[in-house]
């Protein structure tokens, strides 16, 4: 993502191409929730629809507030220090124009960053310790990381550092993964798992969602370009590219393994491959794209089966699909990142560059924010657990969440 201007700069005059792909961008980027949201749903059980919904939609409620009144300020404005931003531009105050334009794109990824973590935690999190898991997790965890890595004028540490990163595959996937696993440990495991199969309820849900997700990155990833240019064309392309070959590389790891290709497969290899080339989707060819996406699809594939091995309940495989995809992205940009390719200033990758420096600081980078992140989320995790809870009652759980947390029902008989 190109980094957010100083609202108290001056830079050139944007034109209205640029204004009109931006604003698109952020409208398709504010789609990915409710899509995000069936591709959880239909993964749950039927008795648990409404509270996946509502897990996810809270979010666009949440998050613009926080956003709007400090959001913004404290983790993208100021150059003098890379690790947190000033209080200068609380409530937006002096900020207008192009700068809003830039302000509220942002917003739009912020806005679905919790929310990926709340696939972790299906099927037993009481609703009201989600609400409030949401705006400390945001203050604590995503807006230092949003600084370190996108603060003004590149002044954020880890940028400064030398580390790449397009779209947020650290700031978002890196850290909503690894907060997703520390969440998912001090929540527990769903009663019942893993002995008693908990299959997906509705997988077209999980499909439409994946294509919902599918179109939306289009302006994840190409509106990071903050301008209908060739970086934008190049991110486009490359994020088609990756999305149809994490599809392809899952469902052969799955084939080989299970004897089977499901639609399962064919989604989570799809959001794999776009999570795989969020970081790079400006930083790489399409030859580079087509790597990642293969990459990402088979080793995402292979880690959500590492849950049951090591304990974890990941309910709906964020950590597995976003932590590991995001991890995968990141490190490959210091492969196939390619200046040639993009005309862009910044360090080649191994195969471009002249040297392993880029590799060193991409693997830098995703670990300190993913450790950051799960370190701090446990830690938010066991304040609320010794204080308000966040588990539902078993009998709650057996009964399900949409009507013990909601009084609703999905579907009527």
């Amino acid at each position: 993502m190109a980094i957010l201007r100083d609202p108290r700069s001056k830079g050139p005059p944007v034109d209205s191409g640029d204004n009109a792909w931006i604003l698109i961008s952020a409208a398709l980027v504010i789609f990915m929730v409710p899509g995000l949201a069936l591709f959880y749903g239909g993964m749950s059980r039927s008795k648990n629809m409404l509270n996946m919904l509502m897990m996810n939609m809270i979010c666009l409620g949440i998050i613009p507030i926080i956003w709007y009144l400090y959001g913004y300020s404290l983790s993208s404005t100021g150059t003098d220090n890379g690790f947190i931003g000033t209080l200068d531009n609380i409530l937006l105050r002096d900020v207008s124009g192009d700068a809003l334009r830039d302000v509220f794109f942002a917003l739009t990824f912020a806005s679905i960053t919790p929310a990926l973590i709340s696939g972790a935690v299906a099927d037993r999190m009481k609703f009201s310790a989600w609400v409030a898991f949401v705006p400390i997790w945001f203050t604590l965890v995503f807006i230092p990381s949003w600084a370190w890595v996108f603060k003004a004028e590149g002044s954020g540490w880890l940028t400064e550092r030398g580390s790449l990163d397009f779209a947020g595959g650290t700031v978002v996937h890196v850290a909503a993964g690894a907060s997703a696993l520390a969440l998912a440990i001090v929540l527990g495991k769903r009663t019942g798992w893993p002995k008693e199969p908990m299959p997906p309820h509705n997988l077209p849900f999980t499909m439409l969602g994946a294509g919902i997700l599918w179109f939306g990155w289009f302006g994840f990833n190409a509106g990071s370009a903050f301008a209908a240019d060739t970086v934008a064309i190049q991110a486009f392309a490359n994020t088609f590219i990756a999305g149809a070959a994490g599809m392809l590389a899952w469902l052969v790891v799955e084939k080989l393994l299970d004897g089977h290709a499901t639609s399962l497969g064919a989604a989570s290899g799809i959001v794999a491959g776009l999570v795989g080339i969020t970081p790079g989707a400006g930083f790489m060819g399409v030859n580079g794209a087509l790597g990642v996406g293969l990459v990402a699809g088979a080793a995402c594939a292979y880690a959500v089966r590492l849950k049951v091995r090591f304990g974890y309940d990941d309910a709906l495989d964020v950590v597995g699909v976003h932590m590991v995809g995001g991890l995968v992205g990141g490190i490959l940009i210091g492969l196939f990142a390619s200046p040639s390719a993009l005309g862009g200033e910044f360090e080649g990758g191994l195969i471009e560059g002249d040297g392993a420096a880029l590799l060193i600081e991409q693997i830098f980078a995703n670990v300190v924010v993913g450790v950051f992140a799960f370190v701090v989320t446990f830690g938010i995790a066991k304040v609320l657990q010794s204080t308000m809870g966040i588990r539902v009652e078993l009998d709650d759980e057996r009964t399900g969440l949409d009507q013990t947390q909601h009084a609703e029902t999905a579907y009527n008989s």
